[in-house]
């Protein structure tokens, strides 16, 4: 005989729903990333871009997406493959990435996030293309290390007319399409000089450039050696650097090395692994073995730094852009987070300590996004000789500086999420992975530092056009120009330093130029509320080390409401 279940709400009552969720933030999805964003929106009005506003909404809008938003989570988690043969055995040499990847690559290129000033050169196009660059590297960073070497690798093309004249319109082309093949109308650049032996001592590179005639610009040489890194190893072109032999020339030139020939065939490019890198997974990085693979030479042999230097100095920029944008990610999503979430009777928000801890990063990202935006229109082509002056010394300062306060930034808003911050379902345990790299790439902290080092010994003019603009805000603030005093006094004092005692002192020169760039550029651009605190947080004398410590008397809402 059976028996009848007892009634759950009679007999036995019927358990609390656990999974009821409370007090968790909605999700940030649909939110347009360039209209939210009040810091770059005045920026690219007062640095002449308002021409270029219309797509910068529209490229907001696709990047906020909930699909754009899971693309950049499945490019980060479907990492490349290498696939060194076909199934029947031939070298192929090809790396494959998920289709979420090659989505936001043809996104991001189709909106001229590459190469859109170079196609169209006006005032404020380096501050458009800048700001498409940085939305789209807000939510998925690792595209754009071939985007941006695609947008830095026109200056150093345009050296060598007659191949500037083959490659240069596949670089502007806004189409992309993933085939290596030499019939294409777009290509995507890489760029390649690191040896094993070497690193950043690139004039100890071993790989040999052998002349197929007489050598010499635009001739083509066969090159044999090993790539320590080649980052996007799918690009359909590349500059590297060799050690060229003949008599068109010795010395370390620059090349421009084809993925395929003009007749079909594959060019000798044998991917060794990819790196298994800390953070930007989504870009396939790798070591590269050259044998007797067909190149160009670009530029005068023997030159070929000064050559490739051009590339270099447009992909720092892009780092300063790159960490600017993470930095934004970071407070918009702690901010989220914080402005959705309650906790001991009010929103985490305005909780008082973490209201100034969100307002001191707030104040970070701020203090990069006005200072990314001010040196990519001194890199237009309009520029004056004091502000190509301005741009030399400015970009590396600002490349050391603000690239390395990218990974603090990220671990200390990703600390705001608490348990959901450290988890791979929220997006800033990627950033925090990905921030490092951007102050590796293109010259980590010494080179960088000795790099500026070297700008104000050989380039003096760069030292007086940097000072002229930062001095643009004396009278202000006695806390700013007390330090302005200094600085002009440390750098009166690196000029008589022999070079070992200037080494010794560079990072702290090149820390207190950084500081004096930005705030100054907070004093001129931005509410004096935001000037106000970041000059006494980050200059005064009891600035901290930590985010959160703010002085008294800080405006903490008139920040926080710009974001």
């Amino acid at each position: 005989m059976t028996q009848t279940p007892a009634s759950p709400t009679t007999a036995h009552p019927r358990p609390h729903l656990t999974h009821t969720v409370l007090n968790q933030s909605v999700p940030r999805v649909d939110v347009n990333e360039y209209e939210a964003n009040q810091v770059l929106r005045e920026a690219i009005t007062r640095h002449d871009g308002g021409w270029g506003d219309a797509e910068l909404v529209e490229i907001g809008a696709l990047v906020g997406t909930e699909q754009f938003q899971h693309d950049a989570k499945l490019a980060n988690t479907i990492t490349p493959q290498f696939h060194p043969f076909d199934r029947w055995g031939n070298r192929i040499d090809e790396v494959e990435y998920h289709p979420s990847y090659h989505r936001i690559i043809s996104a991001s290129i189709a909106h001229g996030a590459h190469t859109r000033c170079w196609a169209d050169p006006q005032p404020g196009s380096h501050v458009v293309r800048a700001a498409a660059f940085y939305l789209f590297g807000q939510i998925e960073p690792g595209h754009a290390c071939p985007v941006s070497m695609t947008h830095a690798v026109i200056p150093s093309l345009e050296l060598q007319p007659d191949v500037a004249a083959q490659w240069v319109p596949k670089a502007l082309s806004r189409s992309y399409s993933p085939e290596l093949s030499a019939d294409k109308s777009s290509a995507i650049f890489g760029m390649s000089m690191t040896e094993k032996q070497g690193g950043s001592d690139v004039r100890a590179n071993t790989t040999v450039a052998v002349p197929v005639g007489t050598g010499g610009p635009g001739a083509e040489y066969l090159l044999t050696g090993h790539k320590w890194f080649c980052s996007a190893p799918m690009s359909d072109a590349f500059l590297v650097l060799a050690q060229a032999q003949g008599q068109g020339g010795e010395g370390l030139s620059c090349f421009l090395l084809p993925r395929v020939l003009p007749d079909g065939t594959r060019n000798s490019f044998r991917i060794q692994r990819l790196k298994d890198k800390l953070g930007n997974k989504s870009n396939a990085s790798s070591e590269i073995e050259l044998d007797g693979t067909v190149a160009v030479m670009i530029g005068e042999p023997g030159r070929g730094v000064r050559t490739i230097i051009e590339m270099v100095a447009q992909t720092r920029l892009d780092c300063v852009l790159g960490s600017a944008a993470g930095m934004r990610q970071s407070v918009a999503e702690a901010l989220w987070h914080a402005r959705h979430r309650a906790a001991f009777g009010a929103t985490l928000v305005d909780q008082p300590a973490m209201t100034a801890v969100l307002a001191d990063l707030a104040l970070e990202s701020e203090a990069a996004t006005v200072t990314a935006m001010r040196l990519a229109r001194a890199h237009d082509e309009d520029a004056s000789d004091s502000e190509k002056s301005f741009r030399r010394l400015a970009t590396a300062v600002a490349k050391y500086w603000i690239c390395k306060r990218g990974p603090h930034h990220a671990y200390e808003s990703l600390e705001c999420l608490g348990g959901n911050g450290y988890t791979e379902d929220f997006p800033l345990s990627m950033r925090y992975r990905e921030q490092p790299v951007m102050a590796v790439w293109e010259g980590s902290g010494n080179v960088i530092a000795l790099d500026v080092l070297r700008a104000m010994t050989r380039e003096p003019d760069s030292v007086g056009a940097f000072d002229a603009e930062v001095n643009l805000a004396r009278g202000t603030d006695p806390t700013l120009d007390a330090h302005l005093d200094q600085l002009r006094r440390d750098l009166g004092e690196l000029a008589g330093l022999d070079a070992a005692s200037a080494q010794r002192r560079a990072r702290r020169v090149v820390e207190s130029m950084a500081l004096a760039l930005e705030a100054s550029l907070l004093v001129r651009f931005s509410p004096a509320a935001v000037a106000d605190a970041f000059i006494a947080a980050r200059l005064g004398a009891d600035r901290a080390f930590e985010y959160g410590a703010l002085p008294t008397g800080t405006d903490l809402g008139a920040i926080l409401a710009r974001h």
